[in-house]
This record gives structure tokens, sequence and C-alpha cells, in this order.
């Protein structure tokens, strides 16, 4: 069963849930691996499909992911103080709000039921140049991930400050050397339906019609 929302509504509703994320409440694996077959739809370069989905149910690892995140976060927290006081005014304000959400997943990392990390295969290291052809492989599923957990009455948070510690996560869950971690997604079902588009700057802003 998926919440009835329009196409629209699904891509601008799908906000990261932090605070909201319902700690106590079991996520149905079957449910996960719903929202993971609809990731599997998402383009990936030369169709390679080179991406592998680690799901974390298991108390202890979550605990450990956890701590793991909390120390890369403890480490953040220091510079985001100094880069909020750089943002206009308007944006000050929200930031602040979207500190305090992110303070308190932190602190309850390791109690989410469900954490899901989205990999890919790797050929030797990391390219040393861009890198959006490798990403672009894996990135988009992982939003479809988000997209169909939201239709389904999931809550997400997408989220990279584990990987200060990746090497340590992948060997806890045993991850390959030649599989990367692109994105940690908290997943739980979340409390209160009152999702709504994000402020934004205007489109104009940022537009650039045949050239910059």
């Amino acid at each position: 069963m998926t919440l009835p929302l329009t196409p629209d509504e699904l891509l601008t509703t799908t906000r990261s849930v932090r605070k909201r994320l319902d700690l106590g409440r079991p996520v149905p694996l079957e449910l996960v691996r719903e929202c993971l077959e609809v990731a599997l739809q998402a383009p990936t370069g030369s169709n390679e499909q080179g991406w592998h989905w680690v799901v974390v149910t298991d108390p202890d690892q979550r605990r450990a992911i956890g701590d793991y995140y909390k120390r890369s976060y403890d480490s953040y927290r220091t510079t985001r103080e100094q880069r909020l006081a750089t943002l206009p005014e308007h944006r000050q304000a929200v930031g602040a709000r979207v500190a305090t959400s992110a303070d308190h997943l932190a602190e309850h990392m390791g109690d989410v039921p469900v954490l899901v990390l989205a990999c890919i295969t790797v050929r030797g290291e990391l390219p040393s140049g861009n890198q959006a052809g490798l990403w672009g492989s894996l990135l988009p599923a992982a939003w479809s991930y988000q997209l169909a957990a939201r239709a389904r009455g999931l809550g997400t948070a997408w989220t990279t400050l584990h990987l200060a510690y990746e090497k340590e996560v992948a060997e806890l869950l045993g991850i390959p050397p030649n599989v990367r971690q692109g994105v940690l997604l908290p997943t739980a079902y979340y409390t209160g339906e009152t999702f709504r588009p994000a402020p934004r700057e205007p489109l104009d802003t940022v537009l650039h019609v045949n050239g910059w």
C-alpha cells in the first residue's frame, strides 16, 4: 500500500527525517526490500548495475555504526557554526533548525531500526579527478529508495558523515575493499504527516540559459 501522492507531491515532500523517526517501531524487512526493488530501476552508467545495498538491522551493528557516526558528527559540528554565520540572515534561522534536528539524529543514529548503506563496486582506487561518472551510477538509485520509502510511510535521511570511518564500518560489516560506500540512509516510520515543499532560493537566481 502506497500513499496517494502525485509525482510532484512525492518529489517535493520527500524530506530528510531526523527528529521524527519512530525509533520504537520495527520496520519489516520486506518493506525495505520493496523500496530497494524500486531503487534498482534507477539509471546506471552503461547499465553496469555495480551497486550493492547493505541493510543493517542487528542492534549491535547499528549501535557501532551510530558510534562512528557520532564521532564524525562531533568533529563536523565544530565547523558548522562557522559556516552558519556566513549565511544570509533568513537562511541562518533555517540552518539553526536543521542543526538541532541533525544533533538529534547524531545522538540516536544507532537506535534507528534500519540503516541502509548504498555502495558501489570500484575498479582499483577512486578516480583522482571527476568522480561524477562513478557516483552518478549509485546516487540516483539511493534517491529512488528514499522516494519509495516516503510513498510507503517511511522516513529517511541522506547523510555521508560516517564516511570518515568508512574503513571501520566496512570491517564491521564485511564489505569487500573494492566496494565503496556512497551514502547512509537511516530508515524508520515517521511521526506526523506534515511534509511540504522546503523553502528554496528563486529559480532565476541559479538558472543559466545558453551560457552563464
